[in-house]
């Protein structure tokens, strides 16, 4: 194995030089610097991570943890991430938690064990309080993504939920709707309860009537109760159907069509479907529902960039950063005008 020694003597300079130029300390000249890189690359110098982390107090390893890996909106952020964290000099580690808190627990004891220098988190929900305490406790800088936590202060990435559910509303009721239903994510996740509040608004705002019975909650992830799901649609159906139904999410608007398919309805003819966020590449293949669409890739960046400042600035007191990016409304073929 190559040492910082041998690149020395090969480049005659002393040990101490061969150290600052690998961890970008002290001050050595543009033309000494590049010297001794020349040599290490000659030599094909692989740098002990284990001992730089422990001179610097720093591994420059960063985790993402997310909560649906398939969930395109999520993948989409993921890449984000990526591409920022190495753009400052940082590498990447991830984690699924897929909606679960035991999981979630499980990383959060990854992330504290590995030492990494920060965290990039898409809590579960609420009941996530306690592993970002954890990450507190232990002076984890973190930054949270599409998720507020009751209970903790820190930098956050979110999405306008409130608004871009009202903006699906009205232009469901702009088509002539007026009986739409919903079905929606978890209240004990912040931006399922924000997309509820927007849906509400709307419809009171137009004199629409909203009933209990049109809102059905399951969960935004892997273990939503499809059997539920398609009983809440066979109740509405001989209830007489609402002419448009609301998706909290992607995942929730996929599942929903699949059912409402294997019940013989078709959309847009027999009833509009309308979702939150966007499907990724396959929206470009089959532009068919038209959603809220959120800047998943940049959530991912932002986020990672916030994240990474900071780390930088780990001694500097709050104010925590807060980023509120819009929805975009993104008419496709999926509502069918009434009337």
């Amino acid at each position: 194995m190559v040492t910082i020694y041998d690149i020395a003597a090969q480049a005659n300079v002393s040990a101490m030089t061969v150290s600052r130029v690998i961890n970008n300390t002290g001050k050595i000249s543009e033309k000494t610097r590049l010297k001794v890189k020349k040599v290490m690359d000659e030599l094909g110098y692989v740098p002990n991570q284990m001992a730089r982390s422990l001179v610097l107090q720093q591994t420059r390893i960063l985790f993402l943890l997310i909560t649906d890996i398939m969930n395109p909106f999520y993948t989409t952020l993921a890449r984000g991430a990526e591409d920022a964290a190495r753009k400052h000099g940082y590498r990447l580690l991830f984690g699924n938690s897929d909606e679960s808190l035991d999981k979630e627990g499980e990383y959060i004891n990854t992330i504290l064990t590995t030492r990494v220098d920060g965290a990039l988190l898409a809590p579960a929900g609420d009941p996530s309080l306690p592993h970002l305490e954890q990450l507190r406790k232990h002076n984890v800088p973190f930054v949270l993504l599409d998720r507020e936590v009751p209970g903790i202060a820190c930098d956050i990435v979110l999405g306008d939920s409130k608004e871009g559910a009202r903006s699906l509303v009205e232009h469901l009721v702009k088509q002539g709707h007026r009986r739409i239903a919903l079905v929606n994510g978890s209240s004990s996740i912040s931006s399922a309860r924000l997309r509820l509040q927007g849906f509400q608004e709307a419809m009171k705002l137009n004199d629409l009537t909203l009933r209990e019975r049109d809102i059905h909650e399951t969960t935004f992830g892997p273990h939503l109760d499809v059997e539920a799901m398609g009983q809440w649609i066979d109740t509405m159906v001989m209830d007489s159907m609402p002419s448009a139904i609301m998706a909290g999410n992607n995942v929730l608007a996929v599942v929903l069509i699949r059912l409402l398919r294997a019940r013989g309805l078709r959309i847009p003819e027999d009833i509009s479907v309308v979702c939150f966020d966007d499907f990724g590449l396959n929206s470009e293949m089959d532009p068919f529902i038209t959603v809220a669409a959120q800047q998943a890739y940049q959530f991912g960046y932002l986020g990672m960039q916030m994240l990474i400042e900071r780390i930088q600035e780990r001694n500097s007191p709050p104010p925590w950063k807060r980023i509120m990016l819009p929805a975009e409304l993104i008419v496709r073929n999926s509502v069918k005008t009434q009337g």
